[in-house]
């Protein structure tokens, strides 16, 4: 298909000016019923928050709801970040190992350093690490599935040798705990730092010149590079993002319970967090997304992990709710691919 230039020439699909018409084609708002379709995961989220409300007492309090923000907040934070990459059209399943590799860093440091010093170095660990990942998974076209979970394992192995297998305990520095369990109106710092950057993540995706380079590379990385995107650069940003994101998470959670082991994270949170991308509607085949989506898919999981503890429901069930939900999110976005190919 031929797409017509600025001048309204005939522009082969092949040419730098066709790749740039598709580029902008793409980059079009979508019609109303696909604005609709992509807010889906709102409608489970307020039927949800609504039955809680109706059938648990404690849940519509502001200490409940105050306390899953508190408690999702380093998951947000990440979450929020991964969006990036899979939007770009990767995948950072290292993201658990960075959070702990950070939190260990930070307490190993702290118990002879600044607090400022710990946490400098926690987050230098994180992008540091995130950095490699795009290194690898863009330069050397290594698979970033593979290229991460190989990277978990390592980073997985080097919070081991930090820690020695043992429990850093930061009971007698106090101070570090300031980063995630002071409180400004009474909501906590780590609450404050999760809204923080959210938003700022949140507006560089939707409403920058550096957001639509990551939908583009995402999208159709060919066509995104002969219009002139850098999308080697664009996905290296991502992962460095991503890894920060995860080092900050981890510095959040390591200063709320002043306490940190090499255990913490792995699995468990990289799984919770590409869930919440995931059933927040961005596509694991990357071009789509968006942070508040993942916000609601983050928060609704929060929401079904909360009702089950305040129902009293069998919490070996909660697993499987979440396995289908997640099972149903995957088959949606590839069903919605089919229809409109």
């Amino acid at each position: 298909m031929n797409h017509q230039d600025v001048t309204g020439q005939e522009a082969p699909a092949s040419s730098p000016a066709g790749a740039a018409a598709r580029l902008r084609l793409r980059l079009r708002p979508l019609p109303v019923p696909g604005r609709l379709r992509r807010a889906g995961i709102f409608i489970p989220f307020v039927v949800l928050f609504t039955v809680l409300s109706v059938a648990s007492g404690p849940f519509f309090t502001r200490v409940n709801l105050l306390a899953i923000l508190d408690q999702q907040a380093a998951t947000l934070i990440i979450a929020a970040a991964g969006t990036l990459v899979l939007v770009a059209g990767g995948i950072d399943l290292s993201v658990g190992a960075i959070y702990a590799l950070a939190g260990v860093t930070a307490a190993e440091l702290a118990q002879s350093a600044s607090p400022a010093v710990a946490i400098g170095a926690g987050l230098a660990v994180g992008l540091a690490v995130g950095l490699v990942n795009g290194v690898i998974t863009t330069f050397f076209r290594i698979n970033s599935l593979i290229a991460t979970l190989a990277m978990s394992f390592v980073v997985s192995g080097l919070a081991s040798l930090v820690t020695s297998g043992n429990l850093i305990i930061l009971y007698s520095r106090p101070s570090f705990g300031d980063l995630a369990r002071s409180s400004f109106l009474s909501v906590t710092t780590a609450t404050w730092l999760m809204v923080i950057t959210v938003v700022l993540l949140a507006v560089t995706l939707g409403r920058t010149t550096a957001g639509r380079y990551i939908y583009a590379a995402g999208g159709n990385a060919e066509a995104a590079r002969l219009a002139g995107v850098r999308v080697q650069l664009i996905r290296v940003v991502t992962f460095v993002l991503s890894g920060g994101a995860a080092a900050l998470g981890g510095l959040i959670d390591t200063s709320r319970v002043l306490s940190a082991q090499a255990s913490n994270g792995g699995t468990a949170l990289t799984f919770t967090v590409l869930a919440g991308i995931v059933v927040g509607g961005t596509s694991i085949l990357g071009g789509e997304g968006g942070i508040w989506r993942t916000v609601i898919g983050v928060l609704f999981i929060a929401l079904i992990g909360n009702g089950f503890d305040l129902l009293g429901l069998n919490p070996l069930y909660e697993q499987i709710t979440l396995g289908t939900i997640l099972l149903i999110a995957v088959g949606t976005d590839a069903w919605s691919r089919l229809r409109s190919a």
